[in-house]
């Protein structure tokens, strides 16, 4: 690895959002939820929660390119998403129009916080939109009504970066130190990290250029049975 993509890693990883999340309310169509997670990455989050789709999704396995970068968990219901973020403290930000809405730009996204998307034309669930802290809205100053899922995610997810941003929330690493170097490991050898997980190894040390610190002798060691387990 060069010393640029090194470089590149670290800072990347440095930025990350670990109380900014993304939480999809029955989105189903491939081309939204990809969009969607090359936004998160965008914007420095780490995670995004899907909520299957009643009807199923349109496709099948996961999408390809950013979400290498972004880790996805599925649920069964809004319910159990929405649960799980404010388990970990986070506000609940939804897309939605009420009698209730504000405009998205009157909320504070440098709290702990999920922001709660619904698919196109039917929105946020009636569950989601309950659990709600908030309802938030982009004003609309023309004919259409509403925007795309993808690209209503991204002008509030834009706001949500510059917040952090003036309150310098990117300016050191915030993420907890056993998901920065497992995080690190996963980026640097995708492939040695899907062997780790159905082994159920350990993760091998890296030096600081994100090389094996002694790769000869961990192979050995697996070969022989006596590298260090993790259950994953």
């Amino acid at each position: 690895m060069t010393p640029e993509r090194t470089a590149k890693l670290i800072q990347t990883l440095n930025r990350r959002q670990p109380d900014l999340t993304l939480i999809t309310d029955q989105v189903h169509k491939p081309r939204n939820i990809a969009a969607l997670i090359r936004t998160c990455d965008a914007v420095g989050i780490s995670r995004i929660h899907t909520v299957t789709p009643k009807e199923g999704y349109e496709f099948t396995g996961t999408t390809r390119g950013s979400d290498r970068w972004v880790k996805s968990q599925n649920h069964d219901s809004v319910e159990t998403a929405v649960a799980g973020a404010k388990a970990q403290g986070m506000k609940i930000y939804a897309a939605h129009f009420s009698d209730r809405a504000i405009d998205y730009r009157d909320v504070d996204f440098t709290l702990p916080c999920a922001l709660l998307m619904g698919a196109e034309k039917h929105g946020v669930s009636d569950d989601g939109a309950d659990l709600a802290d908030e309802h938030i809205l982009i004003p609309m100053m023309g004919m259409v009504g509403s925007l795309n899922v993808s690209t209503a995610a991204g002008i509030i997810l834009v706001e949500a970066q510059n917040q952090r941003l003036k309150a310098g929330m990117y300016e050191q690493s915030r993420l907890d130190p056993l998901e920065y170097a497992d995080t690190l490991f996963e980026w640097s050898f995708p492939d040695l990290a899907d062997f780790c997980h159905k082994k159920g190894l350990e993760y091998p040390p890296l030096d600081e250029l994100l090389a094996l610190t002694d790769a000869p002798a961990w192979y050995q060691a697996v070969r022989e049975g006596t590298a260090a387990t993790r259950q994953w």
